[in-house]
């Protein structure tokens, strides 16, 4: 009974995050309105409705308790994995990371958490574009908001909220000099997206490009542990 009720939580009856009932609110009423008009309109605006309802959605998750661990601050796919220099725009641009970008859809959770235990250093909001997010130049040319964090075992990594082909809002609840743990939300993108993790050179991922992630429950690197390189077989 217990499983049959996480379940329901997760899937069918999930948690709201707060920045979504003014939307649902919106989609409701012009559904109502719609239906007046003529009924099979309100058929498309109430499906609407409740895809709105479920974007939304943001369910709990179970973080690994393991010392010094990276998760994915997104749900999503691993759209590239690639060693580039660090974003510029937090004062990185002299050292080298290797970067996980994870694209989401607007069907994904777009709930995002804190992918290591740590402090905010410093935060960068850039108002740009909105090129789809799975091509390479969206990490440079659309809107963004990053994050540069002190983890508890000493290193520095940096998080990207980037704005998509969609998505006109980014929303950011971080503050500098906070503390987080590894999974605890710190913002959300409306509508279709993607999340970059900056990890230092000798930091391996774990992940490969098409893997699935899952926000806060993914484990994509560990800070401190001795981590081999990771390919990806489809089967």
């Amino acid at each position: 009974m217990k499983n049959i009720n996480i379940s329901l939580q997760r899937y069918i009856f999930p948690n709201i995050n707060n920045e979504g009932w003014r939307f649902i609110s919106i989609f409701a009423a012009v559904t109502a309105l719609l239906a007046i008009i003529w009924l099979p309109l309100g058929v498309i605006g109430l499906i609407l409705t409740v895809w709105c309802y479920y974007f939304f959605r943001d369910p709990d998750r179970v973080t690994p308790q393991i010392k010094d661990v990276v998760v994915s601050p997104a749900d999503g796919i691993v759209q590239m994995i690639s060693r580039v220099t660090g974003p510029e725009e937090l004062g990185l641009n002299t050292k080298t990371f290797n970067r996980i970008s994870i694209f989401m859809s607007v069907f994904n959770v777009h709930v995002n958490r804190a992918p290591a235990s740590g402090k905010i250093l410093r935060q960068s909001y850039i108002k740009g574009k909105f090129f789809n997010a799975t091509l390479d130049k969206a990490s440079k040319d659309n809107e963004r908001h990053l994050i540069a964090m002190r983890t508890d075992c000493g290193k520095e990594i940096a998080f990207v909220q980037i704005a998509g082909l969609i998505a006109r809002r980014i929303v950011c609840f971080a503050k500098d000099g906070q503390q987080y743990q590894a999974g605890e939300r710190f913002g959300l993108i409306r509508f279709g997206s993607r999340l970059d993790v900056y990890l230092p050179t000798d930091i391996e991922p774990l992940v490969c490009v098409g893997q699935t992630m899952v926000a806060g429950e993914t484990v994509l690197a560990n800070l401190t542990a001795k981590n081999e390189h990771v390919e990806g077989e489809i089967r």
